[in-house]
C-alpha cells in the first residue's frame, strides 16, 4: 500500500507512473492522483487513478473533426495498474463551470505529479466556479454510492467509504467554499467514531474488504443524517448562485491555445 502525507514528493512514485506520462502525445497542463489515494483510504492493491488536463495544438481545434479531447488509458505496467484520464483544456474548463465536483477535486489534489503555471492559474480561478448548486453533484453521487453499497452481496467497505467521503466533502464545500477530499481530514470536523475502523479495514486489506451486515442499520441512519446535514449546509450557504470567473477562464484558454500556436 502507498500512502501520502502533506509532504508528497512525486519523485518517490514508482518510475512506471512517470514513464506512462512521458508517453502521452499531448502537452500536459497538470496530472494529479485522485481516487482512493487522494481520499485517504487506499488498499494495498489499489490502482493509481491519474487525472488531469492536456492542451491540444491550436490547429487540431480549428478543423472539422476534433479528436482526443479526452484521452483515457487503463493499463497494467508490469503489475502496476494505472488508470489515466485527461481532458483538453477547453473541455476541462467547461466542466469546471458546470458544477462538476470531480474536476475541482482533481484540480486541487495535493498529490501533484505534473504541474505548470497554467495549473496554478486554473486553481486560482476555480474558487470563482464554486456555487451553492454544487450540492446537487454531491447529493447525487452520495445516493448513487449508497444504492451500490446497499444492493451489493456481500457488501464491501469501499462504496460505503465513498458515501461518507462524498457527503463530508459536500458539507465542507457548502460551509467553506473550499475543496477537501481526504476522508481522515474531513472526519476531524465530525464525531464519527466508526470511521477510523472502516478506513483501517480498507487500508489494511484488499479492495474487496467486506462489512458486517450487523452494522447496516447504523450506516443507514448515518447516511440519512449526513444527507440532511448536507441539505441544510446548502440552504444556509453563502456561496453564489453562478460562477464569477467565466470570462477569466475563457481568456486563460485562449491565451494558452495561442501560446501553443506560437511555440
Amino acid at each position: 500500500m502507498t500512502t501520502f502525507d502533506a509532504a508528497f514528493d512525486p519523485a518517490t512514485l514508482d518510475p512506471r507512473i512517470h514513464q506512462e506520462l512521458d508517453r502521452q502525445p499531448q502537452r500536459l497542463v497538470f496530472v494529479t492522483i485522485s481516487g482512493a489515494h487522494l481520499y485517504g483510504f487506499p488498499s494495498p492493491d489499489s490502482d493509481f487513478d491519474l487525472r488531469g488536463a492536456h492542451l491540444l495544438p491550436a490547429e487540431r481545434m480549428l478543423g472539422l473533426d476534433v479528436r482526443d479531447e479526452t484521452l483515457e488509458i487503463s493499463a497494467d505496467r508490469a503489475g502496476l495498474e494505472v488508470d489515466l484520464v485527461t481532458h483538453d483544456l477547453r473541455k476541462f474548463v467547461a466542466m469546471m463551470l458546470k458544477r462538476n465536483g470531480y474536476v475541482l477535486e482533481q484540480l486541487h489534489s495535493p498529490l501533484i505529479i505534473r504541474t505548470s503555471p497554467l495549473h496554478e492559474e486554473l486553481k486560482r480561478l476555480a474558487h470563482g466556479c464554486v456555487t451553492r448548486h454544487h450540492v446537487h453533484h454531491y447529493k447525487g453521487f452520495a445516493h448513487t454510492q449508497w444504492e451500490l453499497f446497499h444492493k451489493e452481496r456481500p457488501r464491501r467497505v469501499k462504496p460505503l467509504l465513498y458515501v461518507y467521503r462524498v457527503l463530508l466533502t459536500g458539507i465542507h464545500l457548502m460551509r467553506t467554499g473550499r475543496i477537501e477530499s481526504n476522508l481522515p481530514i474531513l472526519g476531524q470536523d465530525h464525531h464519527l467514531p466508526y470511521l477510523a475502523g472502516l478506513i483501517h479495514r480498507k487500508t489494511s486489506t484488499k479492495e474487496k474488504a467486506l462489512i458486517e451486515d450487523a452494522d447496516l442499520d447504523l450506516h443507514e441512519r448515518e447516511f440519512q443524517r449526513l444527507a440532511a446535514v448536507l441539505e441544510r449546509a446548502a440552504e444556509t450557504s453563502t456561496l453564489p448562485d453562478i460562477p464569477s470567473t467565466h470570462r477569466e477562464l475563457e481568456q486563460a484558454v485562449i491565451e494558452a491555445r495561442l501560446g501553443h500556436l506560437r511555440a
